[in-house]
């Protein structure tokens, strides 16, 4: 229960944070915008804490949540948003362009499928430097898998044995474009198939079953020298940015996912 306890506590402390920045923005003392990840705390939250402190993140536009979780410290990620020196970019990386190394944070990306390369190249200096001692953890969207760079980063990863975790948050909407209008199949965990790589589908709005699925990767990518990939199938409660109001979204889908809700799914395990 500890262990749930503390997931929950990471949960919550993300969620928190994104909904005091839309606030913000709503209040005018923001400007630009923001990605932020309400309802896929789950992800965040599971998958790193996973790792161990000589393992590597990179994230990609929506990675607010994926810091944090990290261990980020909250004040100074909230500074950077307002372009205060004591932010972690001193004030000048703003939302999309986020590190923190001292935690094993590599970047987050503005660049749909940006991070993917950069995952490649980090997980190769692990391989060099420090080989079976730690993982590159990659996180992307959906909409990342139809960039070349997917493509090009996977099979790098993948003949060069390179300790690299691809964690795609299939959220099931790149923007405004559902995943059916992008992927024939509709089944994003077999595009990883033509890599050789080892692949697993997990419920993202589960934390437990993705710190599961994050674990048995890492050890995997460990004792067998090679790159794997996680498909964690989960849903944004908010709009792509801060200025999109989900339009192009079902009433009936977003209602059966926030009825999956992975902060109240918690909740109610902890009440019983």
């Amino acid at each position: 229960m500890s262990d749930l306890l503390s997931l929950y506590r990471t949960m919550v402390r993300i969620r928190r944070f994104e909904e005091r920045l839309l606030s913000l923005f709503r209040q005018g003392a923001l400007r630009g915008t923001a990605h932020v990840c309400l309802g896929q705390e789950a992800v965040a939250a599971g998958a790193c804490a996973a790792l161990t402190p000589s393992d590597r993140v990179i994230s990609n536009h929506r990675g607010h949540g994926h810091m944090l979780a990290r261990g980020a410290d909250i004040h100074r990620l909230m500074a950077e948003l307002f372009g205060k020196r004591t932010g972690y970019s001193l004030g000048r990386g703003g939302s999309q362009h986020l590190a923190a190394v001292e935690v094993g944070f590599l970047g987050s990306n503005g660049i749909t499928g940006g991070g993917l390369p950069v995952a490649a190249g980090i997980g190769l200096g692990l391989k060099m430097k420090s080989p079976g001692q730690g993982v590159c953890l990659c996180f992307f969207g959906d909409g990342a898998t139809a960039q070349g760079t997917f493509h090009e980063a996977l099979n790098l990863a993948a003949v060069w044995r390179l300790p690299v975790i691809f964690l795609c948050e299939n959220n099931q909407y790149a923007m405004g474009t559902p995943l059916s209008q992008t992927c024939p199949t509709q089944e994003i965990l077999e595009r990883a198939a033509g890599f050789g790589m080892a692949r697993e589908r997990v419920d993202g709005n589960d934390v437990q079953a993705v710190f599961e699925a994050v674990r048995r990767a890492r050890s995997d990518v460990l004792e067998r020298g090679c790159p794997t990939f996680v498909e964690a199938r989960t849903f944004r409660q908010a709009g792509h940015s801060r200025s999109d109001t989900c339009e192009y979204r079902d009433k009936a889908e977003e209602a059966l996912w926030l009825s999956q809700d992975p902060i109240q799914r918690v909740r109610d395990q902890i009440a019983i």
